[in-house]
Formats: structure tokens, sequence, C-alpha cells
């Protein structure tokens, strides 16, 4: 393997050929890790009422897109869809829906979800960027988007440099550097490609608003926050235990989210910051609490019970309620 840049390494390890999200991974009890979409559909409900309080308010269109990227197996936006059929089902046949997804494969089963679950109700469209997208007025979500993008690794001055799997801090690289010094970091994370993921949205719509669910702080981490998940396991990546060779494409990698960076990135492309907030506040916010009284209005009590206690990992503080944040931006 030749010796070369962090963030080209953490690329092949996620999307090489033989990366980890090259083809379809099952997230949840059965896979390497939870994510809100895995745990509850009342996240994707919660986005669906939300979706809709942005028509009502004049915001949406009635025709407006509504494109998920980075959807995995399809579940979210299939989530978002089930429920604006249950709140606002005129709407199904008004809205576009869109997702980015840049693998063939992942496109393949995306496509077969949404037809085993709306048959021909529901139109999905696919591209593999968003440079591919044109519209006027659009709705995006992504839920654990930023933590995936590759970083570069900085120490002291130094950016790192991968010599088989080995990671060594010596090389000079000036935009690293006044990015570290920028976000106060003296060791850590140094995301790349969020500029020009928000200018490409950016340019791919008119009037729109972008709602981001991630894990992190408006303010970087004063260490190293890149880990590794295999089964459930959390593995730092410098543990000097880890065997990298063995997990490499084999296991997510990811880190911590300096949303002053994401916040940054949007407003250098016009794109106005709106706010951050805990995902249990965001939740509640968009009326999650509305959702489950009406579920436990028209189900049996079990039923209701189940599916409380599935909702309540995504708002409950010591599991996704407060270390995931809620970050929205608009442009208008």
């Amino acid at each position: 393997m030749p010796n070369r840049k962090f963030s080209e390494y953490m690329t092949d390890w996620l999307y090489g050929d033989d990366g980890y999200y090259a083809t379809y991974k099952n997230i949840g009890r059965s896979g390497d890790f939870y994510t809100a979409v895995s745990t509850s559909k009342f996240f994707g409900g919660s986005v669906a009422k939300h979706i809709i309080s942005l028509v009502d308010e004049g915001f949406l269109e009635t025709n407006a897109t509504i494109c998920e990227i980075g959807a995995h197996h399809g579940y979210f936006l299939a989530d978002v869809i089930e429920f604006i059929y249950t709140l606002r089902p005129a709407l199904l046949s008004t809205l576009n829906f869109v997702i980015i997804e840049r693998f063939d494969d992942l496109q393949e089963q995306q496509t077969n979800y949404f037809k085993e679950s709306f048959g021909d109700v529901i139109s999905l469209t696919h591209y593999k960027s968003l440079s591919e997208l044109k519209c006027k007025n659009a709705f995006f979500i992504a839920n654990e988007i930023f933590d995936a993008f590759p970083c570069e690794l900085y120490f002291k001055g130094k950016t790192a440099r991968v010599d088989g799997h080995k990671v060594e801090f010596d090389v000079d690289n000036k935009w690293v550097d006044e990015k570290a010094k920028k976000y106060y970091k003296d060791r850590g994370e140094i995301a790349i490609g969020y500029e020009e993921f928000a200018r490409e949205m950016a340019d791919s719509c008119d009037k729109f608003e972008f709602m981001t669910f991630d894990y992190g702080e408006m303010q970087a981490r004063p260490d190293f926050s890149i880990r590794v998940y295999a089964k459930h396991e959390v593995i730092p990546f410098f543990d000097e235990n880890i065997k990298r060779e063995e997990l490499f494409g084999k296991s997510d990698i990811t880190y911590d989210v300096t949303f002053a960076h994401v916040k940054d990135a949007y407003e250098e492309a016009g794109v106005e910051f709106v706010e951050l907030k805990a995902q249990m506040v965001a939740l509640v916010d968009m009326g999650i609490l509305d959702l489950l009284e009406i579920l436990k209005e028209n189900v049996d009590e079990k039923i209701y019970t189940q599916e409380l206690e599935k909702a309540k990992m995504l708002i409950l503080p010591n599991f996704l309620g407060e270390r995931f944040k809620m970050a929205k931006f608009r442009k208008s």
C-alpha cells in the first residue's frame, strides 16, 4: 500500500472498490452500529411532520423535491413518505422524491425497497451527486453524513501520512494548518470536502432547507475522536492493540463533527445557518410527542408501548438524544 495522505487512506477504507460503504451493510442490532433511522420510524415521522409544516407556511411548494443524501437502505426517506401518507396523503402525488447515492449497488437496494414498500405509488429518482440535481425548491435531509467525509489528521503543526497502515505526523500542509488554527485545534481531525459539498447543494437548488443529524459539537474537540466501529465495539484509532489491516474496509471509521466547520462552509456558499440543537430538542420541537399521541389513540397498548420504547432511544440523553445534534440551513 503506497505512502499517502490520511484522507486518501480513509476514502479507500470507506469508499474504495472494496470499501465499507461500497456494498450494502446491515445497520442496527445485526450490524456494526445503530443509527436513529434503525432505532425508530418516528425519526422519519418527525421530519415528515416538519416538511408538512414547511408546506403550510409556504416555504416549500407542493411540488418541492424531498431529497435524502446518503440513504443507505432507504429506510429514512421511506419512513418520511409513510408518515406524509398518514398525515397529508395528497402531498404524495405532488412532491418529488430523490436520493443522492454514488454506488450502483446501493441504488439498486433502495429501488427494490421502495418498490416493495410502495409499488408504483411513489416514483424515486436517483442521482450520483448533488451536482447532477437541478431544482427550484427542495428539502434536503441527511443522517450521519458529515462524520463520513474523509479527513486529515493533525498534530502540533504536522499533518499525517499513512505508510501501509502506519500513521506518521511529518507533513507540512498549509490548508490543514490554517483550518486547525481557525478551529483552535492543536490535534484532531480536519474534514475534507465540506466546502465543495455546500457549494454543490447551493448550486443545485434556488430555495431550500437542509437538515442534518450527526454527532459532534459546534466547537472542535481538544483531542482525536477518530474511531472504528465493528460489531458495536468502539475501537479508538490510536489504540495500541488495533489491527488496522484487518479492519480496513470491513468496519466503519468515523469521527466527531466540528459543526463550526460545516457552518462556515455553508455560509461561504451563500447559505444561511439557522440553528444547531440537540437531537432530542429538535425532535420534540418537530412534533414527535404529538405523533406518539396519535399512535396511542389508534393502536392497542402493546404496540404503543413497543414503539414508545424505541422512540425514547431517539430522545433520551444517555442514548442518541444529547450526543447527536441537528443542524439546519436555508437558502431563500
